[in-house]
């Protein structure tokens, strides 16, 4: 078991190991006693972990009550944030309770903004269930849902209060589902450890599960840490996802979202290459292990299609889009490109 700290404002840690799910109830009455647990799962892994979740929380001295919705990236919107709203005040919880998100990155993201709103905030758990919400999108309090106009444009950054990887709930994933999770970390080895990159190269899918996700929440916790709230370092996490949302919005979300950030990595690193900021051995290196992972290096949408969806991304900033650009394994930059020239740029990642 690894147990990292992440300080930010609000300090908390992230245990990664295994059974954790087991241990939940025992772990959240550390800092929550004697009170109402609010599960919010969607319907496919609720089948799987809910009532080991409820049973745990229950021994501990929890009440619980549990809201699901059907999986996947389309229920990660208005509608089922002011259900959930809903069905909580009509439970009558109180900021004494806690919610638990056990499930992937819908589930997190949408647990985590509605406990940044309900009541204006209350405490909140997430018990990742996938290896892509393990590594990313558990940690560092980025919570949204979409809107019809793009992609995590409604949201808050409001912190956990703890996060539980269980190690054992991967053993239940899809293949395609896993995969999604090693684009992610494959973006962490590209941007700041050359070592992690060169070990998933060599090693595939058989890499150590524990060591290789608390190395990636070290990683992100000390982007957290530098920059919390988004403004400087902490956009460079957002490598492949300007051109990667731009493919799943085109695809209308049938394109999962690790494969489209690793198209877009792809995408953004050749044409840093024409740009003369990517060296040619680092485009040959993303390439070759993108390729290794199964994941598509291009895209059937055009530069226009792209460019398109690329203007409601939230990292626009008035005229400019901020995008992250790798010059070597383990050193990328912020590259502010201004929209006009951002079809020209992603036309040459994609000839």
């Amino acid at each position: 078991m690894t147990i990292i700290d992440v300080p930010a404002s609000r300090n908390y840690q992230v245990i990664v190991g295994e059974n954790l799910i087991s241990q939940a109830g025992s772990r959240i009455k550390s800092f929550r006693k004697g009170v109402t647990a609010a599960i919010i799962s969607d319907e496919t892994v609720w089948e799987l972990y809910g009532s080991p979740l409820e049973a745990s929380l229950e021994t501990a001295g929890f009440g619980t009550i549990h809201y699901t919705f059907p999986p996947g990236e389309a229920s990660k919107n208005g509608e089922n944030y002011l259900k959930i709203l809903n069905f909580l005040a009509e439970n009558k919880l109180t900021r004494s309770d806690v919610l638990v998100a056990l499930g992937g990155g819908v589930t997190g993201d949408l647990t985590g903004f509605v406990a940044a709103t309900y009541l204006r905030g209350v405490a909140y758990v997430q018990i990742p269930t996938s290896l892509l919400a393990m590594v990313d999108s558990s940690v560092g309090g980025k919570t949204a849902i979409d809107l019809p106009a793009g992609k995590n444009l409604a949201g808050a950054f409001y912190q956990p209060s703890l996060v539980l990887c269980d190690i054992a709930a991967l053993s239940t994933l899809p293949q395609e589902i896993f995969r999604d999770g090693c684009g992610e970390i494959i973006k962490y080895g590209v941007l700041y450890d050359k070592a992690l990159f060169d070990k998933l190269l060599a090693e595939g899918f058989s890499f150590d599960r524990e060591a290789v996700i608390a190395r990636c929440v070290e990683l992100k916790r000390n982007v957290v840490a530098e920059d919390e709230f988004d403004t400087g370092a902490r956009q460079k996490l957002n490598l492949g996802h300007t051109i990667g949302h731009g493919i799943e919005a085109q695809s209308r979300f049938t394109v999962s979202h690790g494969q489209a950030v690793a198209t877009g990595m792809a995408i953004v690193a050749s044409a840093g290459e024409k740009a003369g900021i990517t060296s040619r051995d680092t485009v040959q290196a993303i390439r070759q292990i993108l390729q290794k992972f199964g994941f598509p290096l291009t895209t059937e949408y055009s530069a226009q299609q792209l460019f398109t969806s690329a203007l409601s991304d939230k990292k626009r900033s008035g005229g400019t889009v901020n995008l992250v650009v790798p010059r070597q394994i383990g050193d990328c930059i912020l590259l502010p490109t201004p929209v006009s020239r951002l079809q020209n740029f992603i036309e040459a990642g994609l000839a």
